[in-house]
């Protein structure tokens, strides 16, 4: 499809569901420096800007933070922000052009607005870097939000030159995360590379960072060290970059973890911890003092459900969360530290918790709701509810009836986690206690949207006004199409809920009209994945889809079960042995 003919059918689909985004008028101040700039471009380069999907528009406005509106018709791109996020945002979108027709220039000097890291890639690696139709270095730039392309240095790049340089857009943090996953499949390619350049890495931008601190440390592996401390594909390394919020990256036998001196410090301890655990039982001596450390009680005869075979239960709360997550025995160790021993916690053991505040709690009310399942009353036995006034993080908690928690639960959990995504809180249910933790305004999105959940169980909701709402688009849906976007028993909206991380339901206004609210605290994006935005595409979809299917004549009596039905049998009367086909049809001689 050209590009001007994309631009229309985008433009018709917004106006089949008339829509309102709740959204207030923002109260923050823009910079003085605030401002707009355009580029006039040509039509293959608003192809390329756009990228599939309008992907490549969207990755060039999340690395350098500016607003981006390509006007397709006009061949105008409009860059919103302030001076220095538009000056980059500009490089970027030239970068990403000039690909078009041939090699990127860049200049550290010219180009470097402090976002650009720019590494040495032996000729050998760089197809082995660059990955089929370049898909391993888009890998990198989604993993780290970075913006990466091969360039030519004042001129020089091509054939008979031993290196190409990698450009490398960003953050200090995406930059040293994604050139570290480079470097680290050079040494595969080309063996001892790394050695050659390790102290210019080392010390690259050095005492940068939020507090000055910004470095990078080191540590040396034996073989079969890197392989305990990488984990089944990498699982290990991923939970410790996680918990402890520095890049954590092997590079050959090298492990090198960058990022502030604290964060740092936290990636060595925890990495210490993992060695230590396979001499023996480890305790963590003064844990009651760090910022980073949470400690549940287990039952002992929990324990086993908690960990899980192989450890695999505990491995995915730790891959879910964020978050590293063992058992502490102080009696084993035979050492100090502060603490009740074992028999006067009455049979339980320590599981030490570590990671940011937010992960740590999501972890330890996933752990209680595991002990809660095993033995009735061991964290909920006396509990009251409770709501916090706090405007920071916290927690509050409520009882729930039978009924309510089965309906709040929903099937293998879909309703809580649906509930937990589109509020941005954290929410579990330990027992029929339902426990929501995050900022004041979180929290108390979360008990409005379980509220209105559990009222849709006796018939119509209403909702008077959601204007001053800054989590909500309203659409209103035309009265032929309703069911159709609806589907069976809400099938069809539970579908758009699972793929976008919203709650959406059909509420009364004031006035007592019927429209479609969409719910969440990710507004989404006008190509991306998930939150509001992809919700109402999708839906607009929907209402296309009936209103083609009407105008020509389709009765709204073939449902989409019944196509799908027909479908199955179209597909068994395909698949039927040759034997059976050739009796059929002896039957109808017969």
């Amino acid at each position: 499809m050209p590009l001007r003919e994309r631009s229309k059918s985008r433009s018709r689909s917004h106006d089949n569901g008339n829509r309102k985004d709740s959204r207030s008028p923002s109260r923050n101040k823009k910079p003085e420096d605030y401002g707009v700039d355009t580029m006039k471009i040509t039509d293959d380069d608003a192809a390329f800007i756009l990228g599939k999907g309008g992907k490549t528009k969207e990755k060039i406005s999340k690395v350098s933070g500016a607003e981006i509106e390509l006007f397709e018709r006009d061949l105008i791109l409009e860059i919103r922000g302030p001076k220095l996020i538009r000056r980059r945002a500009k490089k970027y979108c030239k970068g990403v052009m000039d690909q078009r027709t041939g090699p990127v220039n860049v200049t550290q000097d010219h180009d470097d607005d402090d976002d650009l890291t720019m590494i040495s890639v032996p000729q050998e690696a760089v197809g082995f870097v660059t990955g089929r139709a370049g898909n391993f270095l888009r890998t990198i730039e989604e993993e780290w939000n970075t913006l990466m392309f091969f360039c030519e240095v004042d001129g020089s790049r091509g054939r008979g030159k031993d290196y190409e340089k990698l450009a490398i857009f960003g953050t200090v943090r995406a930059r040293r995360g994604a050139e570290l996953k480079v470097l680290s499949a050079v040494e595969t390619k080309v063996p001892g590379y790394f050695e050659k350049i390790k102290y210019e890495v080392i010390d690259r931008d050095k005492g940068k960072g939020e507090d000055g601190t910004w470095g990078t440390d080191t540590m040396t592996f034996q073989d079969d060290e890197l392989s305990y401390a990488l984990g089944k594909q990498g699982g290990t390394r991923k939970k410790l970059e996680r918990a402890s919020g520095a890049v954590v990256q092997y590079v050959g036998q090298v492990a090198l973890f960058s990022g502030e001196k604290g964060l740092r410090r936290k990636a060595k301890e925890y990495m210490k911890w993992l060695f230590d655990q396979l001499e023996g039982p480890v305790y963590v001596n003064g844990w009651e003092d760090r910022d980073d450390c949470t400690v549940v009680d287990v039952p002992s005869e929990c324990i086993g459900y908690v960990t899980g075979a192989r450890r695999a239960a505990l491995g995915n709360m730790e891959e879910e969360w964020g978050t590293l997550m063992f058992f502490m025995n102080k009696e084993a160790m035979n050492g100090g530290g502060k603490g009740r021993d074992r028999s006067a916690r009455g049979g339980s053991e320590q599981l030490a918790i570590f990671g940011d505040k937010r992960s740590r709690r999501g972890a330890e009310l996933k752990i209680m709701s595991a002990v809660e399942t095993k033995s009735p009353g061991a964290f909920t036995r006396g509990v009251r509810e409770k709501f916090s006034s706090d405007k920071g993080f916290a927690t509050d908690r409520f009882i729930l009836k039978d009924d309510e928690l089965s309906y709040a639960l929903g099937k293998e959990g879909a309703t809580r986690k649906k509930l937990e995504l589109a509020s941005g809180t954290i929410l579990q249910y330990v027992g029929h206690v339902a426990f929501l933790a995050g900022d004041l305004k979180e929290r108390k999105r979360c008990k409005q949207f379980i509220d209105w959940l559990l009222a849709q169980r006796r018939g119509s909701v209403t909702v008077s006004d959601v204007q001053d709402r800054d989590d909500c688009t309203e659409m209103h849906i035309p009265e032929n199409c309703k069911g159709w976007v609806t589907g069976n028993r809400g099938s069809e909206l539970r579908r758009v809920e699972q793929a976008t991380g919203t709650f959406m339901f059909m509420a009364l206004d004031k006035h007592g009209e019927e429209r479609l609210l969409i719910f969440s605290a990710n507004a989404g994006s006008k190509t991306g994945d998930g939150g509001r935005m992809h919700a109402e595409r999708m839906v607009n979809e929907m209402v296309q889809e009936k209103l083609r299917g009407d105008s020509r004549g389709r009765s709204d009596s073939r449902s989409r079960s019944r196509r799908r039905n027909s479908r199955k049998r179209s597909n068994s009367r395909r698949r039927r042995s040759p034997s059976r086909r050739r009796d059929s049809r002896s039957r109808s001689r017969r």
